[in-house]
Parts: structure tokens; C-alpha cells; sequence
């Protein structure tokens, strides 16, 4: 009999209906997991922020309720793949155990079949992360940030890099400066086309700097062929200037908007701009391509929770698939942040180290499947 529309996939048809009920049976399940995992990690943001927050008697309660809301989605960006990874076990085995995948296959249904709602969903749902969702969780995670520089004060310096250079605000014993250069030499890290705008402790202007270059040493900037002008003061010329700064090197390029507080469209055009600019953006471009690898991650992910789940009997097996899939879960996060950090550093290719965790998951889950089906 017919069930409406079909989906052919090679010498047997599998119905819409049929691939209806098993997309909604994963996808409920996805978000049972998603709220159940969820709402733990929002749990332990909340104490650890109440944890540092104890130091700061003017941070309340509500503050540090908004700070939890507003990482969340970030973090649901991070367990999405866990989510799926634990969402397929719990789909495939209650399927088993019901012995509805036994009637499938009687049917003359492959595995590959009747993974591929499953399969589709995990896709759907990568794609819907990367373009809709992650623009949503920057904006929020943007504001997190904000909210605990200036309520855990994590930070006294603002940094940015836009078309026009490298804008930095820092503070210092006698006030704050407002520091423009127009460019960094990667190789020499000198800084071109300086200007600094210089304001005293109630924050009027005070002064300013131009050099035509300059260089960040251990406590201090050194500008070369300075004109300074302070006050009413007609201005001075000087072959050497020193402004005391508590900034290096290295956490200057640390103090650049994180990658996650960038939609996923405007990422390009910032990792252009910070490269015109001299700097790195070996992070940023990590996290591009680690969020374009994302929906094949989780269509590895259903395929490796298929590997444990879909050989169960009726009785026993609920400990072998649980361990496997928390083994399973460990050993992807551990590796993954390995790459990463080998990615980070420069040592392998930014797009290996971003593309390996999802290629080699898929790889290994297509391989066991194989031998499952021919098995």
C-alpha cells in the first residue's frame, strides 16, 4: 500500500510517513536532551558566578542571573554535538528495543535507510546553528562579555580594529589615552601612523601624541619622531617618547573581540580587516571554519551513535551503549580540543585542524556501519 509521497533510495523506497516518524522520533528526543543538558549547565554558570561575583558586594542576584541567560546560548552552540551524539543513542535503541528497526529491516530496509531522517535532521540542524542561530548567540554572548568586564572588572582596556586601524584604550596612573595606529608590521610588530589622545583622571583631554612609529616593550610604549602637544603648550618635537602601559604583545592580540561575539556573516570581513592590519587571525579563522564543519559533525555524531545502539537485543546492552556513548563523547571532546590547540598554534593548517574532528567522525562512523550492515 501506499504512504503518500517516498523517497527513493536505491532498490527500495522508504515512505515519507515512515521517514516522518523516525525524523520526529529523533528530533524530540534531540530536544529533551538539548533542555535536560541545558538547564545543567546553566545551573553550574549560575554558582560560578555567584562564586566570583562574592568579591564584588554591588553585583546582585538578577546581575548574575542575566550573566547565566546570556552565556547560554553560546554554550548551546558548544553541547550541540553531545546533544545530537546522546539524542541518536537514546532514538536507536528505544527503536531496537521496540523492535520497530527488526520490522524495517524485514522490510528490506537498509541501515543507511533508516539513518537518514536522522541524517537530514542533523544537517538541517547544523545549518540552521551556523546561519541563524549563531548570529543570535554572538549578539548575546557580545553582551555577556560587556557585563562581566564591567561587573567583575576583567578588564581595563578596550580594543578594536576596523577599516581605518587599530583603535586601543587603556589606563593608566595619571588617567586614560586613547591610542590610533594606522597599521603593525607582522614581522617587526611596529606600530605605524600613531595617535594618541591623552585625558587626565576626571577625563578631559590633557594632550596629544603623534609619532611616526612606534614599538610595545615590557612596561611601556617607545614612539619615534614625536610631536607632543600638551594643554596650551605650543608643540614639542622629540626623536623618542615613552607612555607607561600595562599591555604586551601577547595579550593585546588576546584582547581582540573574541570569535565568538562575531556572527558567523561578518567573520570574514573582520578576519580581512585584522589581517590588513598586520595581526593574526589565526583564531578567528579557526572558528569560521570549525562552525562551516559543524553540520557534518553531527551527522557523524548520529552515525556513531547508530554504531552502538542498533545491534541491541531486547535485554541487556543499555550499559555497553551508555558507556560507548559517553567513551565516545570524552574522546571526541579531548580530541578535538587537541587539534584545536595545534591549529591555534600554528603547527597544522588552520583548516585540518578546524575539518579533522568532523572528517575523521565521519569517516570512522561510515566505516562502522559498514561493517555492521555486512556483519
Amino acid at each position: 500500500m501506499s504512504m503518500g509521497m517516498n523517497i527513493d533510495f536505491g532498490r527500495t523506497r522508504l515512505s515519507f510517513t515512515l521517514s516522518w516518524y523516525l525524523a520526529r522520533h529523533f528530533l524530540v528526543l534531540v530536544g529533551g536532551v538539548f533542555l535536560g543538558i541545558l538547564a545543567i549547565v546553566f545551573i553550574a554558570d549560575t554558582i560560578e558566578l555567584l562564586r566570583r561575583s562574592a568579591a564584588h558586594d554591588d553585583v546582585g542576584f538578577r546581575t548574575i542571573i542575566i550573566m547565566a541567560l546570556l552565556k547560554q546560548p553560546n554554550m548551546a552552540q558548544i553541547i550541540l554535538p553531545f546533544v545530537v551524539l546522546f539524542a541518536g543513542l537514546l532514538s536507536f535503541t528505544r527503536l531496537t528495543r521496540s523492535q520497530e528497526l527488526v520490522v524495517a529491516r524485514a522490510a528490506g530496509i537498509s541501515v543507511w535507510q533508516f539513518l537518514a531522517p536522522a541524517l537530514i535532521c542533523a544537517l538541517l540542524i547544523g545549518g540552521f546553528r551556523v546561519t541563524l542561530f549563531n548570529p543570535f548567540a554572538s549578539i548575546l554572548t557580545a553582551r555577556y562579555e560587556f557585563l562581566e568586564s564591567t561587573n567583575l572588572g576583567w578588564s581595563n582596556n578596550l580594543l578594536s580594529v576596523t577599516d581605518a586601524g587599530l583603535w586601543l584604550r587603556q589606563s593608566t596612573d595619571t588617567g586614560s589615552s586613547i591610542l590610533h595606529a594606522g597599521g603593525v608590521d607582522p614581522a617587526t610588530q611596529v606600530f605605524r601612523g600613531i595617535i594618541v589622545f591623552m585625558f587626565d583622571r576626571n577625563e578631559q583631554f590633557s594632550g596629544r601624541i603623534d609619532a611616526a612609529q612606534a614599538r610595545l616593550e615590557p612596561g611601556t610604549w617607545v614612539f619615534e619622531s614625536v610631536v607632543i602637544k600638551e594643554g596650551d603648550e605650543a608643540p614639542q618635537q622629540r626623536e623618542t617618547y615613552r607612555l607607561p602601559t600595562d599591555l604586551t604583545l601577547e595579550n593585546l592580540q588576546e584582547s581582540f573581540a573574541a570569535p565568538e561575539t562575531m556572527s558567523f556573516w561578518d567573520l570574514p570581513r573582520f578576519i580581512k580587516v585584522l589581517e590588513d592590519a598586520g595581526f593574526s587571525a589565526q583564531r578567528h579563522r579557526l572558528y569560521l571554519h570549525s562552525l562551516l564543519a559543524s553540520p557534518f559533525l553531527l551527522c557523524a555524531m548520529v552515525l556513531i551513535a547508530a554504531t552502538f545502539s542498533l545491534r541491541l537485543t531486547r535485554r541487556g546492552g543499555t550499559l555497553t551503549v551508555a558507556s560507548g556513548g559517553l567513551f565516545a563523547g570524552f574522546l571526541l571532546y579531548f580530541c578535538s580540543d587537541l587539534v584545536y590547540a595545534l591549529g591555534l598554534s600554528g603547527r597544522i593548517p588552520v583548516e585540518l585542524s578546524a575539518w579533522t574532528p568532523a572528517v575523521v567522525s565521519l569517516l570512522l562512523g561510515i566505516s562502522l556501519l559498514f561493517h555492521l550492515e555486512d556483519g
